[in-house]
């Protein structure tokens, strides 16, 4: 039971989002918030996103049946009915985290959480996947919004640090999910979703994740400019470089196994960033 919840809801993928959000509360110049306010900022960030992936799961049930990865999912299966009833339970969960975000933080956050769940929800879930391999350009903002919800609890006039980690988040999306799409490539097809590698082809694919790849790195270095110090350094050098080999691996050999070596690369790389940025706040 524990299990279907945390497949429906996409808790995985809301830990990082809930992750992001405190990298953009710590990289945030201003004062600190008290550990109750820093727990709320926390799920209702989760909440916002566990609403969006239970859209997201609601609305793909036709496609993820199609799909050997997917085809497991409760909607599918029929372990959760698919009914209005879920709707309903979704925009509760998705109102419940605003609200609450509104009362106990500020009007800032809780814009930020509704409008990243918007944007999972929406934009890339119903406007944009079934049209367009352009679909998780857009839908990476759903985790820079999250950044920016974190931020907000500090200062909500967003200055350059949080606005550049928000940026790494955007970049970071593509590379990532583009990797697990060429591993999945002929599952994608036969669902009939125009990810990047069904349209450009695995090789075509594999040139533009090291792209992003190398803007992402480059990017996410230009923290040091305006202030952080030699422990995010370290984080962003280690993990911005293993993804880089990973991804001309990816390029030289486009096969599942170096797809999937370069998926767990991405992971790795947004952690080390962000562990060491919690550090660096730590310790300064």
């Amino acid at each position: 039971m524990i299990k279907q919840y945390v497949n429906v809801f996409k808790l995985r993928i809301g830990l990082v989002i809930a992750l992001a959000a405190l990298g953009g509360m710590a990289i945030t110049p201003g004062d600190s918030l008290p550990v109750w306010k820093i727990l709320i900022l926390s799920l209702t960030v989760l909440m916002g996103s566990a609403a969006a992936g239970a859209f997201n799961q609601y609305s793909e049930r036709d496609m993820d049946a199609k799909m050997l990865r997917t085809k497991n999912r409760p909607f599918v299966t029929g372990f959760f009915q698919h009914s209005p009833k879920w709707l309903a339970i979704i925009g509760l969960l998705l109102l419940t985290a605003v609200a609450t975000a509104t009362f106990a933080l500020n009007a800032m956050v809780a814009l930020n959480i509704f409008l990243g769940a918007f944007t999972y929800a929406i934009v890339y879930t119903v406007w944009l996947k079934r049209r367009t391999w352009l679909n998780i350009v857009f839908g990476g903002l759903a985790g820079s919004f999250a950044v920016l919800a974190g931020a907000a609890a500090i200062d909500p006039s967003f200055g350059p640090l949080p606005t550049l980690l928000a940026l790494v988040l955007f970049l970071w999306t593509p590379p990532h999910f583009w990797s697990l799409a060429i591993a999945y490539r002929d599952q994608y097809a036969t669902a009939g979703v125009p990810m990047l590698p069904v349209v450009k082809g695995d090789q075509k694919a594999a040139r533009i994740i090291l792209g992003h790849t190398i803007l992402l790195v480059l990017v996410s270095l230009m923290p040091i400019y305006y202030g952080l110090g030699w422990i995010y350094l370290i984080g962003a050098v280690a993990g911005g470089g293993y993804f880089l080999i990973k991804s001309v691996q990816l390029v030289r050999n486009p096969t599942k196994k170096t797809a999937m070596a370069n998926f767990f690369a991405s992971m790795l790389q947004l952690s080390l960033l962000l562990f060491a940025l919690m550090l660096e706040s730590f310790f300064a």
